[in-house]
């Protein structure tokens, strides 16, 4: 199948295959990153969906906003309920049962559901190679349950189950890289996106549909709820993730790390803690300290992450960067 072109003018004219009436909170992270994803390709795509609060609030008894074939799994397995639905379409395919439409494997996970109670299931989906793309929507934290602590909680957040008070100042530990431990299971291609860049992330999702075998793209997620921040701020949000560095953007394609997007003046991190809630105790000056470790810990991920590109081959130049978007595009949201 032909790459899609990515112009505004001509998605925009495109099937929604995620529709409007779903019940997800406004300004949520989610769904956008659900448009974008499906709006990249026009391969059939049939998908499962961890529980979490994207499943939850976008099928709703006999009420659907998906226009795919779509399943629901339990928190722990969508990447193996998606599994067997492949290994069953590569049967059927093999069998002459049905023929071959070129259908394409997602997942759908949160953090929670993906970082940790569907851990399990992703690694062995991954390790079997087959033929899927999964995609964690990561709000760090367990949002849809009442905003409890997850692995992909970052240092410092004040949560339901960590909070900020007189005895502990919120989460102690730094977050999990999951996405470098997915690229530790060898598999062909993982990445990390952000809404806020749409070009990048719908690349991204062309580029692993092209290639076989099983693929993980994370990607960034606001939650206003938790995150304690404007409900019109989640771009504005994801953009402060990637200028700060908190959320690189990069790819690892066989063993070859590619950052996408190095910021022209990589911010302070205090611009993305500033406007969430959720970090507000750690400017208080008994607390300044967790600052200073909070910008020291994404500093010294970020130059482990230009020495890995440096060391594996993958420095290139801007305009060869998958993420990169042509000239005529970048007036258009990147």
């Amino acid at each position: 199948m032909t790459t899609k072109p990515l112009r505004l003018r001509e998605l925009a004219k495109g099937e929604d295959r995620f529709t409007f009436g779903h019940r997800m909170c406004a300004g949520c992270g989610a769904p956008i990153v659900v448009k974008q994803v499906l709006m990249a390709t026009d391969y059939p795509i049939i998908a499962s969906n961890a529980t979490g609060c994207l499943e939850v609030s976008s099928c709703i008894s006999s009420f659907t906003a998906w226009k795919i074939p779509w399943m629901h799994s339990a928190f722990e397995n969508a990447a193996a309920t998606i599994s067997g639905i492949e290994a069953m379409y590569r049967s059927l395919v093999k069998q002459g049962k049905i023929e071959d439409k070129q259908v394409k494997f997602i997942a759908f996970g949160g953090d929670g559901g993906t970082y940790d109670i569907g851990f399990q299931s992703l690694s062995g989906a991954m390790e079997r190679g087959h033929d899927m793309m999964y995609i964690c929507y990561d709000n760090g934290a367990y949002m849809n349950t009442g905003i409890q602590r997850s692995s992909a909680t970052p240092f410092g957040a004040d949560t339901t189950t960590c909070p900020a008070g007189d005895v502990i100042p919120g989460k102690l530990q730094q977050r999990k890289d999951l996405t470098k431990i997915m690229a530790a299971h060898g598999i062909p291609y993982v990445a990390q996106a952000s809404p806020s860049h749409w070009m990048d992330l719908m690349k991204k999702v062309q580029k692993a549909f092209e290639i076989k075998g099983p693929k993980f793209l994370n990607v960034i997620s606001p939650c206003n709820r938790g995150w304690r921040s404007k409900t019109d701020d989640a771009i504005k949000l994801s953009r402060l993730a990637v200028d700060t560095c908190y959320w690189p953007l990069y790819e690892i394609e066989n063993g070859v790390t590619r950052i996408n997007v190095k910021p022209k003046e990589k911010k302070p991190l205090v611009d993305f803690l500033k406007p969430q809630g959720r970090f507000k105790h750690m400017f208080s000056g008994a607390n300044e300290w967790m600052l200073t470790q909070a910008q020291e810990y994404v500093d010294r991920q970020w130059d482990l992450l230009q020495k890995q590109a440096a060391f594996s081959g993958g420095e290139e130049k801007a305009e060869d960067k998958p993420g990169a978007a042509p000239a005529e595009e970048k007036t258009e949201g990147q």
